[in-house]
């Protein structure tokens, strides 16, 4: 669940470096810095939802789709937000500490102080799970008018609990009695951390035991030869959004990352659609 990092010299045609903005979430010792990226947004697309990226596990706010979002949004006049958990990319923390629930708190906490009006919030991986937790947050505080719809990527919905069912007994044993596990990742040379804070904590915001609510329309981009979130596991999620309007396209040769040329233009698409 990790995303593709984009260098500089590679971003998409029209997409410039930005520099990062931040913002404080937490007091005390357990305040971080949290940097953000935004397109500001002019012209008829002014009049538009703005739209915020919502990245995964690992990823940061310069990623692929992140940078290919802010560049699309610019050019259309939107605004567009973008941002790092702690202990990702440009914000201060580790990412051994990071949970589920310190991420959304992180992202709750920008979106409501950086953000102004309808917004659509796109999530991917990780993202899609923090982005339902969002809209969950903003329905209970009678602020669903600020959420417009969702776009969600491959949305890897409860994967903490989906990863430890999926863990031998040895990893569970390493978890348990180390604190963390080191996962060899396909993504990255470097393994990355699944932490026991991280799988023990996560069991307080898992979704799929009922209906999910979002009081607004959500549409699911999910490819079909995703090896970290199965294709079937969106169709799993589509049944439990009884209540609200939600589409699935799935795409037949789609992996887990959808950052090719035609799924940006598919993501595009969605934006669009819920205009």
């Amino acid at each position: 669940m990790v995303e593709q990092i984009l260098k500089v010299d590679e971003l998409p045609m029209g997409a410039r470096p930005r520099p990062a903005g931040f913002t404080s979430v937490g007091a005390g010792d357990d305040e971080r810095r949290i940097a953000f990226l935004q397109a500001p947004a002019g012209g008829k697309g002014a009049a538009l939802p703005g739209l915020v990226w919502l990245g995964g596990f690992k990823s940061d706010m310069r990623s692929t789709k992140a940078s290919a979002l802010l560049a699309w949004a610019e050019e259309h006049g939107r605004s567009a937000l973008a941002l790092d958990y702690s202990g990702h990319g440009e914000s201060s923390g580790s990412f051994e500490e990071g949970t589920i629930g310190r991420w959304f708190e992180e992202a709750l906490a920008v979106f409501r102080a950086q953000t102004r009006g309808p917004q659509i919030v796109l999530g991917s991986s990780m993202g899609g799970w923090i982005a339902l937790l969002l809209a969950r947050a903003l329905a209970k505080a009678g602020e669903q008018s600020r959420l417009h719809g969702l776009v969600l990527i491959a949305p890897a919905v409860d994967f903490t609990a989906h990863m430890w069912e999926g863990f031998s007994a040895k990893v569970r044993r390493t978890i348990e009695t180390e604190g963390k596990w080191l996962r060899p990742s396909q993504y990255s040379p470097e393994p990355y951390p699944i932490t026991r804070q991280l799988i023990e904590e996560g069991k307080s915001h898992l979704l799929l035991g009922g209906t999910i609510r979002t009081h607004a329309p959500v549409h699911i981009l999910q490819g079909m030869q995703d090896p970290d979130v199965p294709w079937k596991r969106a169709t799993m999620l589509i049944e439990h959004l009884a209540g609200d309007p939600a589409v699935l396209t799935l795409v037949k040769g789609g992996d887990h990352r959808l950052s090719r040329k035609e799924d940006l233009q598919r993501l595009f698409a969605a934006i669009e659609a819920m205009d």
